[in-house]
């Protein structure tokens, strides 16, 4: 939801020209778009030989090239432009926005995602006649693989292309059309051939480029002669009141929005693509594709690290850097006159910052920001792929075809995914509006997909009743007017939207959960066999059925382990904060909590599963 929201405010155009490319950069982006064709035609004999290699790679993929593919696919090419918004807007402690999905994150690696792994899926969908039944399981599987990967999709990709049109604008001079005709053909080229092994080797080879161009960035801009050193931009009165960690509590409408919200209800609340609550997208995709469950699990605690403690640093640092250089937006309109007025943004200071770098170094950038968009891309068209594939063709169309057919198909859908997704771009000048539709009609239905896998009581008519209540009400608060009848929300308080939806939604469906019939015992047992949860929730079942074996389970450690691995997280993350401030004994103290965290949980890791 943050990481695509702003794509449509970046301009097609910061300056007259193009961004002087040397014959050294242009050599650094040619060779990056060849190796990326090599490894798709590396894989391409294998990804070949049946449905479940393109997918899922033969379920034979280890937990650090999952875990990294998770973390190239979500750097996208905006997370930069946002991280540089929220920053410049609400300084560093407006970054939990985001952060707060780390507690998602550390739920999958320690609940889910053995259970994931234990299902056997070929995709998440399939999940819905395994733990329903009738004609509500079979709706749900047909309507979701339709709407997930192709509209949902769809969308999601012309948004990231459109990213791609103006960083071709931007940097290279290239028209829309040249754009996107070579970032298409590469990343169908190598996701059509290689399916989710060339994915996964390519986002491997991906990941390196893009955090040298984010590290690189950052250390050289510091050098500037409007900055001249980490001391002196920390310094600096523009900045200097932008890097606490926590919001300022004596405002709730500061408070409430951006740390409150997040950490409350919204991360076990919403869905959105690579942060659904109980694993799900393209996060159980990988999941499922791993050697076990302890490497499903491997990938999703590497993910988690990385994409928080990691990864965030380079991009803060640009941004609160922008603040010396072009303090108000105003700055960047005289810069770069001819940026509309309507597209001026705080998320045009990442890409204005990016024009100050030198030959060589722009190349790896530019390679870094192509590498977020295809990475991005052909994750989405593997993962819509198999939903087109696997939930939706063979499932309701021809059940008996062949392997060869249904990669085939794969291979097909692959390639009209990519072209709808291109022809959308080209005519799209803002998505904003339509993708906070979209994403908002998620709110209230993520308590469903932590709870299914624990509560017997969840059917078919939950997950229905939920889409369609959390649909009406987004439509309700997106496009009617709020401030009617009952609900009266001012500007300065649009969180509560969420509020209203996530109450709403989740009484409609509780009420639909009690109203209607459980699924059939048989039913029940069988996933229950299939996954072994915790008995916990299934007692009702259970108890009727007293020489069923139980799985005790281990489920208090699993969440103490999430809580412990989310607290290691985040003090690493502040701890390269405190470092980078300069303050010591902060960093060493957070330091050692994370640290401590981390042999907890590795010393806890073989009784895990």
């Amino acid at each position: 939801m943050f990481f695509t929201k702003y794509f449509c405010l970046l301009p097609i155009k910061l300056t007259q020209n193009p961004m002087n490319i040397s014959a050294l950069d242009w050599g650094i982006i040619v060779a990056f778009f060849i190796i990326s064709l090599l490894i798709g035609l590396f894989t391409a004999k294998k990804a070949g030989s049946s449905a479940k290699e393109f997918f899922l790679s033969g379920r034979n993929m280890p937990w650090w090239l999952l875990g990294v593919s998770m973390v190239a696919t979500t750097f996208s090419a905006d997370t930069p432009n946002l991280v540089t918004d929220i920053v410049r807007k609400n300084g560093v402690a407006g970054n939990w926005a985001w952060w707060a999905f780390l507690l998602t994150g550390m739920l999958t690696v320690f609940v889910y995602a053995k259970l994931w792994r234990r299902s056997e899926a070929t995709t998440d969908l399939e999940f819905y006649e395994m733990r329903y039944s009738g004609k509500g399981a079979a709706f749900l599987r047909a309507f979701r693989a339709i709407y997930l990967g192709v509209f949902f999709n769809v969308v999601i990709m012309a948004t990231v292309s459109l990213a791609a049109i103006k960083i071709g604008g931007v940097m290279l001079g290239l028209s829309p059309f040249q754009t996107l005709l070579i970032a298409s053909i590469v990343t169908v080229v190598y996701s059509s051939l290689g399916g989710l092994k060339g994915v996964l080797l390519t986002d491997f080879f991906q990941f390196f480029i893009a955090m040298a161009g984010s590290f690189g960035a950052a250390y050289y801009l510091l050098d500037l002669p409007e900055i001249g050193s980490l001391q002196n931009l920390l310094s600096h009165e523009a900045v200097s009141t932008k890097l606490d960690f926590i919001p300022d509590f004596t405002d709730p409408n500061v408070y409430v929005p951006l740390f409150i919200l997040p950490i409350a209800i919204q991360w076990w609340a919403t869905w959105y693509p690579g942060a659904e609550p109980g694993g799900g997208g393209y996060i159980a995709q990988r999941m499922l594709s791993a050697k076990d469950e302890k490497n499903a699990m491997g990938a999703t605690l590497f993910f988690n690290i990385a994409h928080y403690a990691l990864r965030p640093w380079p991009w803060i640092i640009v941004a609160l850097a922008s603040l010396v250089v072009f303090p108000t937006i105003s700055d960047l309109q005289v810069a770069f006159p001819n940026i509309p007025a309507d597209k001026l943004g705080d998320d045009l200071a990442y890409p204005a910052m990016l024009t100050f770098l030198p030959k060589g170094l722009i190349g790896i950038v530019l390679a870094s920001l192509i590498a977020a968009v295809m990475s991005t891309l052909s994750t989405h068209l593997n993962w819509g792929s198999s939903y087109v594939v696997n939930d939706f063709y063979l499932r309701f169309v021809k059940p008996k075809a062949s392997d060869k057919e249904l990669v085939a198909v794969g291979r097909i859908s692959t390639v009209v995914l990519m072209v709808l997704s291109a022809i959308l771009a080209l005519a799209l000048s803002s998505a904003l509006s339509a993708f906070e539709i979209l994403l908002q009609i998620g709110a209230g239905t993520g308590l469903i997909f932590i709870l299914r896998w624990f509560w017997w009581r969840i059917n078919a008519y939950t997950e229905i009743s939920a889409m369609a209540i959390s649909f009406v009400v987004a439509i309700f608060f997106e496009v009617i007017n709020p401030k009617v009848g009952w609900v009266d929300i001012p500007v300065e308080a649009s969180y509560l939207k969420l509020v209203y939806s996530v109450g709403i939604t989740t009484v409609g469906w509780l009420l639909v959960t009690f109203l209607t019939q459980p699924e059939k015992d048989e039913i029940l047992l069988s996933f229950y066999r299939k996954v072994r949860p915790a008995s916990l929730g299934w007692s009702s079942v259970l108890n009727r059925y007293p020489e069923e074996q139980r799985e005790s389970g281990s489920l208090g450690k699993e969440i103490g382990l999430m809580l412990v691995g989310t607290f290691m997280v985040y003090a690493a993350l502040f701890a390269t904060g405190f470092f980078i401030y300069g303050k010591l004994a902060e960093g060493i103290m957070a330091a050692a909590i994370a640290v401590a965290g981390g042999l907890l949980i590795l010393f806890s890791w073989k009784k895990l599963g």
